[in-house]
This record gives C-alpha cells, structure tokens and sequence, in this order.
C-alpha cells in the first residue's frame, strides 16, 4: 500500500463504520423512547400492513363491545316497561274474573268496566313513552340491529332485537273491539307477499262494508315485504285499515309469522270468502276472543280469554329479550377474548422487546465510543508524511 495524504481509506473506513452504528444507535433510541419496533413503513414493511390489520380489529371489537353494552341497556328498558304490562294485565284478568259472577250488580260491572278502560289506557300510554335515547322501543313493533362485530357481515356482526307493540295491545283490549270475530289469513310464503291495495270487507247487521288501503309498500322498497310483521305494521301504518280494523301476527312455535288474524272494530265479520291479495291465504273466521266487555258472565268469561292470550304474547316477548339480553352478555364476552388475543399478537409484531432493543443500544454505543477512538487514531496516520520533509 503507497503512503499518500489525499486519501486516507483507514479514516473513510472508520468514518463509515461510525456513521453506521450512530444510525443503530438512533434508531435504537427512537424504538426505546416510543416502546415501537415499528415505527414507520421502512421499518418493516410487511409487519406494518399486518398490524394494522389486527389495530382495525381489536379497536373496532372495543366499539362492538359497547354497542353490545347499548344493546343491554335497550333490552333492559324494554324488559323493564313489559314488567308493568304484565302487572297491568294480570290486574285486567283479576277483574274479568271477578266480572264473571253474577253477583255483581249494574253498577259493579260499570265500575270494573272503569278500571279495565283506565288501565288499558295506561298500556297505550306506556307503549307511547318507553324509548332509549328518544328512539320508541314498545310503540312499533320494529327490528332494532346491533353491531356486535368488528366486520360488516349482517349474519355474524349483527344482533336483531324484535320489539313488542303495547299500544297494540291496547288497541286489542280496548272497547273498540268488543264482540268482533278473528279472521285468519294463512300466509304460505312470506316471499310472496307483495305491497299494493288491499281489500277488506265486513258484514254487520246484513250490511257489507268494502274497505280499500292505499298502496302498501314494503319497508326499504322494493315489491315483496321481507316478515308477516312487516306486513301488519304496514296495515295499522295505513289510515283507512286502521279506522276500521285491527291486526295481529299469529306465529308458530319458533316464532315465525305463520298469518295475520284481522278484526273489525264495529264488531262486524270481516269476510272470509276471498283473500284480499298479496300472497294471504283464503280467509277462517276465528273465535270471537277479541275485546273486553263485563255487561254478563258469558262476555266477562270471553274477556279472560282475551287477557289470557295477551298475556301469553307479552310473556313471549320477554322471554325473547331475556334470551337475547343472554346472548349479548356471551357476546360480550367472546369480544373481549377475542380483543384480549388480537392484542397480543399485534403487539408482538408491533411493540418493541425493551430488553433485546436495549442490548442492541448498549453494543451500538460501544461500537461508537470504540468507532471515534479508531477514526480518531486513522487520522493520525498520515502525520509519518512530515518525517519524510526534515
């Protein structure tokens, strides 16, 4: 190797060397001070897209989680609210049950029939008032959804809550019904119920009365409704329906909407010849059970029937939230795991080792003390060139 001044390659070599462990050294500091081993892109590229994957998840599982807690709370209000229609019908029965002896005089029977318009009036007011978060939860009877999910699948992210309407059974029990006969329309596929006008038509006393609604329409558009429920409330949604008739949904064992039972409020019979359309089956006159009346022993006998098949639908429905109130408890709970683990595997992709990167700052900081002492000593190396000029 030639002895020169203009390029000292021990200096350049021990310069580039130091140069390297100060950026060790930097990085080791900026991993340490931040507690990240990934700090931006370069860092590593690929960990960085996989972070923050499981980030979106585990954050979007901490709103899950307090939407299922809202969930809860709904369900409690609802729950809470059915309670005192319970109270309020069990009241209701005790009365008709009393109604059905003929003990009572004019005057008792009036003043039972009193009592029963009163509290009947208060299940309407209930059904009105109870709400969360101004949203009405017993005066609709609507399909509350909750995202329980981090994604965006409606099977598996969402929980759907089926809400009770009070004023309904209000509506059922008041004296606007006494003595009307059920007729029921099968419903054979809930596919094939479609919006448009419908007709009803009611006998009484000889007369036939034709009623036609408005053009229904099916929630969200569209020309099938989705449930018989949907279907019902579209009818009590429809101002001529509603000023002549009441509706509920007869359901099977799981649940399901199976028919509509319709009732005239004059008390007339609605006809039963010909279905009025949209994928209903040919009507059945049912049973007169609807409405309260306690003039006689038999229409106070007929009442208890009445109460009892409300109550039997109110215990259903509290049942449903009990079971779904459950299932948002479990629900919870496998989001916390599941957060719980998501956590901890972003976390060892993303988080620093504090005692590794600490090692690594320790042998990088030697390496730089050590590095000046040798750029320090290649500069000194030329100085043997001023021997050669005495």
């Amino acid at each position: 190797m030639g002895f020169q001044i203009n390029t000292n390659t021990a200096a350049n070599t021990a310069y580039r060397n130091l140069s390297n462990t100060q950026n060790d050294i930097s990085k080791s500091l900026e991993k340490l001070s931040s507690g990240l081993r990934i700090n931006r892109a370069a860092d590593d590229a690929a960990g960085l897209s996989i972070a923050e994957g499981l980030r979106s998840q585990v954050n979007g599982l901490g709103v899950a989680a307090r939407n299922a807690q809202d969930g809860i709370s709904v369900v409690q209000t609802a729950e809470g609210a059915l309670t005192e229609v319970h109270s309020i019908l069990q009241r209701v029965r005790d009365l008709s049950v009393q109604a059905g002896n003929d003990s009572n005089n004019a005057d008792a029977r009036t003043a039972i029939a009193t009592e029963v318009s009163a509290l009947t009036d208060e299940l309407d007011r209930i059904g009105k008032s109870t709400n969360f978060n101004g949203i009405s939860l017993l005066n609709s009877g609507n399909e509350l959804k909750f995202q329980v999910g981090a994604g965006s699948s409606a099977d598996t992210d969402q929980i759907k809550v089926k809400l009770t309407d009070v004023s309904d059974i209000a509506k059922t029990l008041g004296s606007g019904n006494i003595g009307s006969t059920a007729t029921k329309f099968d419903v054979a596929d809930v596919t094939a119920l479609t919006g448009g006008v419908q007709t009803f038509t009611t006998v009484k006393g000889g007369a036939t009365t034709e009623v036609a609604t408005a053009a229904l329409t099916p929630p969200g558009g569209g020309a099938n409704f989705a449930s018989v429920e949907d279907y019902a409330k579209a009818l009590r949604a429809d101002a001529s329906f509603a000023a002549n008739f009441s509706v509920t949904v007869e359901k099977d064992a799981n649940g399901a909407g199976t028919a509509i039972s319709v009732r005239a409020l004059d008390g007339g019979a609605v006809s039963a010849g010909t279905a009025p359309g949209a994928g209903l089956g040919v009507g059945a006159a049912g049973a007169p059970v609807n409405g309260l009346k306690f003039d006689t022993a038999e229409n106070a006998q007929l009442s208890i029937a009445a109460v009892d098949e409300q109550i039997s639908a109110v215990s259903l429905a509290r049942s449903e939230l009990g079971a779904v109130q459950n299932r948002f408890e479990s629900a919870i709970n496998s989001i916390n795991v599941s957060q719980e683990n998501l956590s901890a595997a972003q976390s060892r992709i993303r988080d620093t080792d504090m005692a590794k990167e600490m090692a690594d700052f320790t042998r990088s900081n030697i390496l730089s003390q050590a590095g000046t002492a040798m750029l320090s000593q290649a500069n000194q190396m030329n100085q043997g060139v001023l021997q050669l000029l005495r």
